[in-house]
């Protein structure tokens, strides 16, 4: 059997599930297959048996399980890179055991993404009925009792949000072909994600915000937080895509993370400088994937040890988006920044080649 190349987060963790579930002796909502207080041990680690999933504040995955654990829906806001998708796909798993009822917003999802479709060979050969309906991930996580995830919630067309309203409010989905309704199962909830930083962002109705509790998920509080995120990531990522082993490159992490950050921030981590800052948002989830790239590169390509080479390539094209006004910032920052600071000799020259 071919191994898949993203495992889902309850088949990956399948052990620490278990472990959690044979240990956990708490009160557990109708539906849920853990507690709360083990859903957010599942989430935050708890320094033995159980692996940290999300790096942050463990009130926010508190809150996140205690509105999840009610009947509101949840709502994670966040600029691009702050592990919503992540953590909603933890959430299900922990919750559920099944992550996959997902719908994908994007400016082309279509309303039966959210309510039903239908099987037009049988609706024409049959007419309406149960056997023709094509049920959508929303309709099947009601009917289960599991969670389902709506990931980039805001990119789905004004109209399609607003089919949720019913379904968030009410707890049904009608069926008016049918003259029936599907109502919700308990441990059915609803958990979102979007943000309001990339183009192409529809606004939520204010009838739709009002059903959700919001989480703001924040960008990492300090460069060192950020940069164990990027290493534990980077070295997942690895491992799970079988790339040749290279040791730790911590002073190369460090180097992405800093660049990053000063540049999102617009000042220089010392506050003396100010610099000016790109259109791309250089999120946490960026520098994963410039450092991982870097790996691979310094793997299959390099002497299997990170530098300076690896990463240049990968920080210029997540820097540079637009061609012209972002260039102009990045050889900026270059020139008044990187090529002054003690150390970063090696760093400067490689940037400056791959620019």
């Amino acid at each position: 059997m071919t191994e898949v190349l993203r495992p889902h987060a309850e088949d990956l963790y399948a052990e620490e599930l278990a472990v959690l579930a044979k240990t956990d002796d708490r009160a557990r909502p109708p539906g849920w297959r853990l507690s709360p207080w083990a859903v957010t041990t599942y989430i935050v680690g708890d320094g033995d048996q159980i692996s940290p999933k999300y790096i942050g504040p463990r009130r926010i995955v508190e809150v996140a399980v205690a509105t999840l654990a009610t009947d509101r829906a949840l709502l994670l806001l966040g600029v691009p890179g702050t592990a919503k998708t992540w953590l909603s796909e933890h959430l299900a798993a922990a919750i559920s055991g099944d992550s996959t009822l997902l719908v994908q917003g994007t400016a082309g999802t279509a309303e039966e993404a959210v309510r039903y479709g239908w099987n037009y060979a049988r609706l024409l050969a049959e007419g309406p009925s149960r056997e023709a309906l094509t049920p959508s991930p929303v309709m099947r996580a009601m009917s289960e009792g599991r969670i389902t995830r709506v990931e980039e919630l805001t990119r789905m067309p004004s109209d399609v949000q607003d089919a949720l309203i019913t379904v968030l409010s009410e707890k049904t989905l009608p069926i008016p072909e049918l003259n029936e309704e599907v109502q919700a199962t308990r441990g059915f909830n609803v958990i979102a994600t979007a943000n309001d930083r990339d183009r192409g962002v529809n606004e939520l109705s204010s009838a739709l915000r009002r059903r959700f509790n919001t989480v703001v998920l924040p960008v990492p509080a300090t460069a060192q937080e950020e940069i164990d995120i990027v290493s534990r990531r980077v070295g997942q990522l690895g491992r799970s895509l079988e790339l040749p082993e290279v040791p730790t490159a911590l002073e190369e992490i460090r180097r992405v993370v800093t660049v990053f950050r000063e540049l999102r921030s617009g000042v220089t981590e010392d506050g003396r400088t100010k610099v000016k800052s790109p259109s791309g948002t250089l999120s946490t989830a960026e520098a994963i994937s410039v450092l991982t790239g870097g790996v691979a590169l310094a793997a299959h390509f390099g002497d299997g040890v990170l530098r300076p080479a690896d990463v240049a390539a990968g920080i210029r094209g997540a820097v540079v988006q637009d061609p012209v006004s972002d260039r102009v910032v990045w050889r900026e920052y270059l020139e008044t920044v990187v090529r002054e600071r003690d150390g970063w000799s090696d760093f400067y020259r490689a940037c400056r080649d791959a620019d």
